[in-house]
């Protein structure tokens, strides 16, 4: 019917009125045999097809999946990092952090604090390709994937690097809220000079991610999931996530891509390091 009707599922839920206490009342008032659908086991058989034209928004994605898969040297590396520094940090402060920013702290704040800094070692990773130039940005300009009911979008944090945690935390509630409820620009989408995709809220344990062109690199977060890892001699539960950099091999080289990955695996167990720049704290105490 809503495809006779030409009507979208956003159309109808608009079209209804609004919820109140009489209809709650209504409810209440039923039979828990009516208010509950039986489920029945057996399963009508079909061979039914549904087809749908796909979206603008889908089309012009994969175009750009499959620019990407034949234009470019992708390959992928991997590392894992103990979250239990940045979850203990949470949990310590997050009644804090609420009452003083007015939102909850995430995990993605983090990441992409320790994205930026780690671009100071390792800079070839925020490259890209511009005909036969290498374009080295010397600002970090991260674009967060985010899931919205019209697909995937690409929001931008700019100069990350110089922003506190606070602040890109803010930021990227903000900007996930526009996606979401499409007021997000043309402009808040584009110029991105990295991008970070978190497949772990849906549950995804490990994954390549791909490219986001005209960048070099994308980095992929997983879920977090208690494992026994070896810690001094010792067999000890830590909460681990699997973190994985696919990037493109014209511009970066093993040696920075890895490197990159270990920064950033350094900064999120040593949170303390991104008040320092990403240096040791004890070293620069020392003046070694």
């Amino acid at each position: 019917m809503m495809k006779e009707l030409n009507l979208s599922v956003e159309d109808v839920i608009n079209g209804l009125k609004r919820i109140g206490k009489k209809e709650v009342e209504i409810v209440a008032g039923l039979p828990k045999t009516e208010r509950t659908p039986v489920i029945s086991s057996h399963k009508t058989i079909s061979r039914e097809i549904d087809r749908e034209r796909m979206s603008s928004l889908r089309r012009k994605l994969s175009e750009r999946l499959v620019t990407v898969k034949n234009e470019t040297a992708m390959l992928t590396t991997f590392n894992e990092v103990d979250m239990s520094f940045v979850m203990d940090l949470r949990a310590k402060y997050q009644q804090k952090f609420v009452e003083k920013h007015g939102l909850k702290l995430g995990f993605m704040s983090f990441f992409t604090k320790a994205v930026a800094l780690a671009m100071e070692f390792h800079p070839m990773v925020n490259a890209q390709m511009d005909g036969d130039e290498i374009v080295s940005p010397r600002f970090v300009d991260v674009g967060i994937a985010v899931s919205t009911p019209k697909g995937l979008m690409v929001p931008i944090v700019r100069n990350a690097e110089s922003k506190t945690i606070p602040q890109i935390e803010i930021e990227i509630k903000d900007l996930a809220e526009k996606a979401r409820t499409k007021k997000i620009s043309v402009e808040e989408l584009t110029g991105g000079t990295f991008t970070i995709t978190n497949g772990g809220v849906f549950g995804s344990l490990l994954s390549t991610p791909i490219i986001n062109p005209p960048q070099s690199a994308i980095l992929g977060m997983h879920n977090i999931l208690d494992r026994p890892v070896a810690v001094n001699g010792q067999v000890v539960i830590r909460p681990m996530m699997y973190i994985a950099l696919s990037y493109d091999h014209r511009v970066i080289d093993g040696k920075d891509s890895v490197g990159f990955l270990v920064k950033v695996k350094e900064l999120l167990e040593n949170p303390e390091r991104m008040l320092t720049g990403g240096q040791d704290a004890g070293k620069l105490l020392l003046g070694v």
